[in-house]
């Protein structure tokens, strides 16, 4: 299926100098691992939404109350944004959860004909209309829980389940997120 739609995606006209496209979805659909797959038929770089949590100082209550909120939307428009559809190099610095909770060291993302923007977030309409092919990944919530589980473990899987995931429905109701996708899949 991922060499199907690889190519389909390949067919696409750019509207800039590089194919872009974003990959958003319930947490635990698939994102990263259909991300890598089309990004190793591409030969394409990827971004990940997940270098964009919230700096320490923006995770306010009324912040984090906001639909789509869940994401440092100012940093992804000044040092992503911008140079996704012109075909060149750029690098931004990625937020690092855990221990250190900060910014790492730069990601360099090469220039090139294709790029992705995987992770919840990625169609937040704080960023316009930026990208050629929006794919919108769905997940059973007994399987999304799964999932989740087996990759994070049980303590992590009951954060997602009263934190993450509720946030993540709020932009994705708030929005339409899934209705205005170009494709949904449901792995």
């Amino acid at each position: 299926m991922t060499s199907g739609l690889a190519e389909r995606l390949a067919r696409l006209t750019p509207r800039g100098k590089r194919l872009v496209i974003a990959i958003d979805g319930r947490a635990g659909s698939g994102k990263t691992t259909l991300a890598g797959e089309l990004a190793a038929i591409l030969k394409c770089p990827v971004v990940k939404m997940d270098h964009f949590f919230l700096r320490t100082e923006q995770r306010t209550p009324e912040r984090l109350s906001e639909p789509g909120g869940n994401v440092d939307r100012e940093r992804f428009s000044e040092e992503v944004l911008p140079y996704l559809g012109s075909g060149t190099g750029f690098s931004y610095r990625p937020f690092e959860c855990g221990s250190r909770m900060s910014q790492g060291d730069p990601v360099e993302i090469p220039g090139g004909k294709s790029i992705i923007v995987e992770g919840t977030y990625s169609h937040h309409p704080g960023f316009g209309d930026y990208c050629d092919a929006r794919i919108f990944l769905d997940v059973d919530p007994a399987e999304q829980m799964r999932r989740i589980e087996r990759r994070d473990g049980p303590e992590k899987a009951d954060v997602f389940k009263s934190r993450w995931i509720p946030m993540e429905e709020l932009y994705f109701s708030e929005f339409g997120v899934m209705e205005k996708a170009d494709m949904v899949i449901r792995f």
